[in-house]
């Protein structure tokens, strides 16, 4: 019975093991693979050094490494500080800025489009919404 517990455990730790960086920070690359950053699942965005240098709190309200607020998601659309909508995302991934041009696509693979549908980088498994602000509102430049 003891070497059954002992095997379950091994077991177990070793699942824990391999899941676990999934569940951690999601790294950011640009177009040549290139780690540029991460985000957290709390919305902890990082630079490439690991310095914080942004924020997405649990309201939508977008915050940069000082905690001064400078901007806010509600749902899929996104607001400057002055409450005007300077973009949005639909459903298929499509990112638009405040005046419904087409600014880019972040496909369910992770890779980000530009509006001449060439590749600016790759994120996977982070929100579309928190990818939309880095890379297409720079809300952390």
């Amino acid at each position: 019975m003891k070497a059954l517990r002992f095997i379950m455990m091994v077991l177990l730790m070793a699942l824990t093991a391999n899941f676990a960086p999934q569940a951690g920070a999601q790294t950011i690359r640009d177009a040549n693979h290139h780690n540029i950053g991460r985000i957290s699942p709390n919305g902890t965005v990082r630079d490439n050094d690991s310095r914080p240098i942004g924020f997405f709190d649990r309201d939508g309200v977008i915050r940069n490494k000082n905690s001064k607020q400078i901007g806010l998601i509600k749902g899929l659309q996104i607001y400057n500080n002055d409450n005007e909508r300077i973009g949005y995302i639909l459903n298929d991934g499509t990112v638009r800025d405040g005046e419904s041009r087409i600014l880019g696509n972040i496909d369910r693979s992770g890779k980000i489009y530009n509006a001449d549908k060439k590749i600016i980088g790759y994120a996977q498994s982070v929100r579309y919404e928190w990818i939309a602000c880095y890379f297409f509102f720079h809300f952390f430049d």
